[in-house]
């Protein structure tokens, strides 16, 4: 995932801006890390370079 991403992504539950936290990037791609919603606190994984903006139920369900 490109950081310049952060200007588009939202909370798909509440629509309120993602802070990022990065855990391992390469160059100018974020390999993984989380974004975290500044109002409701809900966090979206990052990993392989893919955010995952599933909400938290249908993340499980994927999952599965």
């Amino acid at each position: 995932m490109k950081e310049s991403l952060m200007d588009i992504l939202c909370c798909p539950l509440d629509k309120s801006d993602l802070e990022l936290e990065v855990i391992r990037e390469d160059d100018d791609e974020i390999l993984e890390g989380r974004l975290v919603c500044t109002d409701c606190g809900e966090e979206y994984p990052i990993e392989d370079g893919i955010p995952n903006l599933l909400p938290p139920d249908m993340r499980e369900e994927a999952a599965a």
